[in-house]
């Protein structure tokens, strides 16, 4: 029966996510049941386009991503995939009507990473939009369920909460894109020259951004409220520990928190989202 097919589908996309990020599946936990399935679908394409340019080595990732493409296309458009996590992702597009335009241009950036790029402010700006914003839009059609007015209220934070997740990512992951895969997404800005002014400019990006993005958090769905809200606080950790380190300290090592620390936020942020200060 296609129904075991299905669950099967999510099951993978599910495992895809508990496997490369314990603060997203925490998060994705404190979702309404509802709905978790639907973010670990996507949760799960992204991150199957994500390894695809950035951990298969040695394979011709532009043939490999134009794959991907062309059976996202086609299950799109035949509601049915032979592989687990686009066929999840594909029932998820459907069921909440998920603008294409989103997973192109999502699609668009993850080919960026397969060429060098010289990043201006607008290629930057480009970048981030399809590799982060979008994906926190298509969270949100799925956040507020149809509602479309309340889509376009929220679109505007959403946006923010992905582009500052991303930035932050950017300074987690600088040692593994710089000395590894080659990358520098920071707009003219040379690497060697990485110092303590051009790390606070970014971070000052970050908290503006993410002032912004709590605005919008506070006005979700009380069915996503706290799953969002906690996945910040997670990220506003990590964040912490970036900005106490010095340049050569997050060129020399990837910044973590352990999971006993992830435990200890998600019960203070419990406390306070019960509390109604959020």
């Amino acid at each position: 029966m296609k129904k075991l097919f299905d669950e099967l589908a999510y099951e993978v996309s599910k495992k895809t996510t508990e496997k490369y990020s314990t603060s997203f599946s925490l998060g994705i936990l404190a979702l309404k049941p509802g709905i978790r399935k639907s973010i670990y679908a996507i949760y799960g394409y992204v991150r199957l386009a994500d390894e695809i340019v950035d951990s298969f080595h040695g394979y011709d990732k532009e043939k490999l991503l134009n794959r991907l493409t062309i059976e996202t296309e086609t299950a799109l458009k035949e509601n049915i995939s032979l592989n687990p996590i686009i066929q999840s992702f594909q029932e998820t597009v459907h069921q909440y009507d998920i603008d294409r335009s989103l997973i192109a241009q999502f699609l668009h950036s993850m080919s960026m990473d397969l060429h060098e790029v010289d990043y201006n402010s607008e290629l930057y700006n480009e970048y981030i939009y399809g590799s982060a914003e979008v994906v926190g839009l298509m969270c949100l059609q799925v956040f507020t369920e149809g509602n479309k007015k309340q889509f376009e209220e929220l679109k505007p934070y959403a946006m923010k909460l992905g582009s500052a997740f991303q930035k932050i990512n950017f300074l987690r992951d600088i040692k593994e894109d710089y000395q590894t895969l080659g990358r520098s997404y920071f707009p003219n800005v040379d690497m060697e020259l990485f110092d303590r002014d051009i790390k606070y400019q970014i971070e000052k990006e970050i908290e503006k951004e993410f002032a912004e993005a709590l605005i919008g958090i506070k006005k979700l769905p009380n069915s996503s409220k706290f799953g969002v809200y906690l996945a910040y606080k997670y990220y506003l950790l990590l964040f912490s520990k970036i900005k106490k380190k010095s340049p050569i300290e997050i060129m020399a090592n990837r910044t973590r928190v352990p999971n006993a620390q992830k435990a200890y936020v998600a019960f203070k942020s419990y406390l306070r989202y019960k509390v109604a200060v959020l």
